[in-house]
């Protein structure tokens, strides 16, 4: 099989190219947004402590992921095609899986750091200091990382006999799953499948864990300045990540009698492209010091270009 055939966004030309303005509208705010934070975060030496430090590595991890899956999909919208090459569709696979198993360790550990920050906060620079945070966002990497080597090889090592027709804006590997032709293959996968689930419940149980234990010891606080802070940083972070994990457990695990073409492309796009999208969003502007940090780098950034324009000019 040289090549795979992805699912058309629209049958008439028209729409084609709507999608492909509203995709690429999306794509750029999702490049602005993260492009902003990773930029504030890295610049700004107010903003180098373990929870921006995370952010940065989340922003990096959208960027990537939403770059795995527009740009063909744009690509396929504009010039009136649906091919993808089997090399492209594995590079998908890998790098998708790579980025969101990283992203659910991640945010694992985002609410880690915010359960010691509020509920053991004399003991956070033991906890989470310099070292200790690389050492968890380098794991967060790393175990992803691993875990898409694994999977893509076990998925593209099956024998594939029923097309080559992958009902998806991209290569998902629930829709790959359909094209085996070998019982015993698709059985190995579905049980790596049902194992990835369970790890990714464990993370949300354990986040749902902290964030109970973070809004006990919220609700004890007596500053109300203090509280909504507090519920202002955790709210969003639990908001998205279950967006993510909802989105993702009813992709592989929905009933075969309720699936649909355009079920199956509402639910990927709502894992695959609106967090990497809303994620600035939620935690930019609803964050004083790093709207202070980008408006600053920016702001500067600006001044010092006019500067050199104005003194080459003279």
């Amino acid at each position: 099989m040289n090549n795979f055939l992805l699912l058309a966004l629209a049958d008439t030309r028209q729409l084609q190219l709507l999608h492909f303005w509203l995709l690429l509208g999306i794509y750029l705010a999702a490049l602005l947004g993260n492009g902003l934070i990773s930029t504030a975060v890295a610049c700004d030496h107010r903003l180098h402590t373990p929870m921006y430090f995370f952010l940065l590595n989340l922003a990096l991890l959208d960027l990537a992921c939403i770059s795995t899956t527009l740009p063909k999909a744009m690509a396929n919208a504009l010039w009136h095609t649906r091919a993808i090459s089997y090399a492209g569709c594995a590079a998908q696979v890998f790098f998708l899986l790579f980025l969101l198993s990283a992203e659910t360790f991640l945010l694992t550990i985002m609410s880690y750091d915010r359960y010691v920050a509020i509920c053991k906060p004399l003991h956070y620079g033991t906890l989470m200091d310099s070292r200790a945070c690389a050492t968890m966002a380098a794991a967060a990497w790393g175990a992803g990382l691993l875990y898409s080597l694994l999977h893509t090889a076990t998925t593209f090592s099956m024998c594939l006999c029923h097309g080559n027709a992958v009902d998806q804006f991209f290569c998902e590997i629930a829709q790959i799953l359909k094209l085996s032709c070998s019982k015993s293959d698709y059985l190995r996968e579905v049980g790596i499948i049902y194992f990835s689930l369970c790890l990714i419940f464990g993370c949300f149980v354990f986040i749902v864990v902290s964030y109970m234990q973070i809004f006990r010891a919220v609700l004890r606080m007596p500053s109300e300045q203090g509280r909504h802070k507090a519920f202002s940083t955790c709210l969003p972070h639990l908001a998205v990540l279950s967006l993510l994990v909802s989105t993702g457990f009813f992709a592989y695990l929905k009933p075969s009698s309720i699936s649909s073409p355009s079920l199956d492309l509402l639910v990927s796009f709502l894992y695959s492209v609106v967090p990497p999208a809303v994620n600035p969003l939620i935690y930019g502007l609803r964050n004083q010091e790093l709207k202070a940090a980008v408006s600053k780098t920016y702001v500067f950034n600006i001044h010092k270009m006019h500067a050199s324009l104005t003194g080459v000019s003279r």
